[in-house]
């Protein structure tokens, strides 16, 4: 595994120009030899996009598995790269940041994000602008988790797992900005079952107790690439007068909506599905 890491920074090492050429041939390698992802992505694509053709779902399937190999160069900027330089090598637009700076101190910020292929970028770009504390998911080896946590803090101020609710949900009271990830699966508790690309989905409810419990904000942030130019938008997310339930489904509309756009940079490969369908079907 060191080895591996080594040989990643000395590629996310090489200049930017150089990457997507590189990004092309690690997405048709992964897409052989990442048999387990590709199963899990089609089985996705398959079943949220039951209309289209045979021969566009197969062309969002490689194209998908192009933004993967172009991840490992988007996640080792994130985490090897130091400020100066990807200030100066990158190029990107941050669009509605002054929704994060109304009453700023003084009221927190909830952002919600979707997990597309580059959000790693997408975090650390925005840390660069603001300051930011992020919601994560621990990673089972611990190498790669002391790894994940290091390159994060290279631009976020703190992080904290999602199991860890006080921590996230002090930060928030005290009115500083939280990034929290919160379309996938995470099983039953905390979950009901709603509706997401038309199929029922297993969705968490925690938003709107935490928005009771903070008065804080709540924002989406979308994420894409456009003519090699990574764009970030914030917008504010008017959750007045929802109950838990609508808000969550508003949330899945919202998500659903930002990815319809730029589908092949979403994270396809994570098993959505699993509570309902269960973890066969993606076999």
């Amino acid at each position: 595994m060191q080895l591996i890491i080594i040989f990643w920074k000395t590629l996310c090492s090489f200049p930017r120009k150089q990457h997507p050429v590189i990004a092309i041939l690690l997405g048709k390698i992964l897409y052989f030899i990442a048999v387990k992802r590709r199963k899990i992505a089609n089985a996705n694509i398959q079943l949220c996009f039951p209309n289209s053709p045979s021969k566009e779902k197969l062309r969002l399937l490689k194209d998908n598995f192009y933004f993967l190999g172009s991840s490992v160069f988007d996640t080792g900027i994130a985490w090897f790269w130091s400020d100066e330089r990807i200030q100066k090598s990158l190029s990107y637009k941050i669009k509605g940041l002054d929704n994060l700076k109304l009453n700023q101190g003084e009221v927190g910020n909830l952002i919600l994000f979707k997990h597309s292929q580059h959000l790693e970028l997408d975090a650390r770009i925005l840390a660069l602008n603001v300051p930011i504390y992020g919601v994560e998911r621990s990673h089972n080896s611990n190498l790669m988790n002391n790894l994940q946590t290091k390159g994060r803090l290279s631009s976020m101020k703190e992080t904290v797992d999602k199991n860890n609710p006080r921590s996230f949900i002090k930060w928030l009271k005290e009115g500083k900005n939280v990034l929290y990830a919160i379309d996938q699966d995470y099983g039953w508790e905390n979950s009901i079952k709603l509706k997401f690309f038309n199929q029922d989905v297993a969705t968490i409810t925690t938003t709107s107790k935490i928005i009771d419990i903070t008065k804080c904000n709540l924002l989406f942030i979308n994420s894409y690439y456009e003519n090699k130019k990574l764009l970030l938008e914030l917008e504010l997310i008017n959750a007045k007068g929802l109950n838990s339930e609508e808000l969550a489904q508003m949330i899945n509309n919202l998500m659903e909506e930002k990815i319809l756009k730029h589908p092949a940079e979403y994270l396809w490969a994570h098993r959505r599905f699993k509570s309902i369908l269960g973890k066969g079907f993606y076999i």
